[in-house]
């Protein structure tokens, strides 16, 4: 593969958070398309687990829930983004044994090879990488 291959999934942000939560089954179908189409190195769960945190962690942590999801596959790399509307970076938390939750950023940051946020005009970009093994044919 020369080029990259690009999918974006965009959400409105006048969805209710039931709405907004239901659209993260629509950006894991659409990420498992892409990585069989495009990405078929990859760690199909660890990937779509990654999707999944990292959207279910905009549409929580965010007033409007909304989001948007990018993938994009190069000759060397597959990077997962996702743009919400927080300016505020992702904290990592001490893991709640009872319910309550603090595993998903944990979990992003170990499951990619890299993790960046990057602030942006209205919110921020959370991207998650994975490199292609050298022992993949190209």
């Amino acid at each position: 593969m020369n080029a990259q291959q690009h999918v974006v999934i965009e959400e409105s942000p006048r969805l209710t958070p039931g709405e907004a939560t239901a659209c993260g089954g629509d950006a894991r179908m659409v990420a498992a398309e892409f990585l069989a189409r495009s990405c078929p190195w990859a760690d199909a769960d660890a990937v779509l687990l990654v999707v999944s945190e990292l959207v279910a962690n905009a549409v929580r942590h965010t007033a409007a829930g909304w989001w948007r999801l990018g993938l994009t596959a190069g000759p060397e790399a597959l990077v997962v983004s996702v743009d919400d509307c927080s300016p505020l970076p992702p904290v990592a938390r001490e893991p709640d044994l009872s319910g309550g939750g603090g595993f998903g950023w944990h979990m992003v940051r170990s499951l990619a090879h890299a993790v960046e946020v990057r602030p942006g005009p209205c919110g921020k970009r959370v991207l998650a990488s994975w490199v292609r093994p050298a022992s993949v044919a190209r």
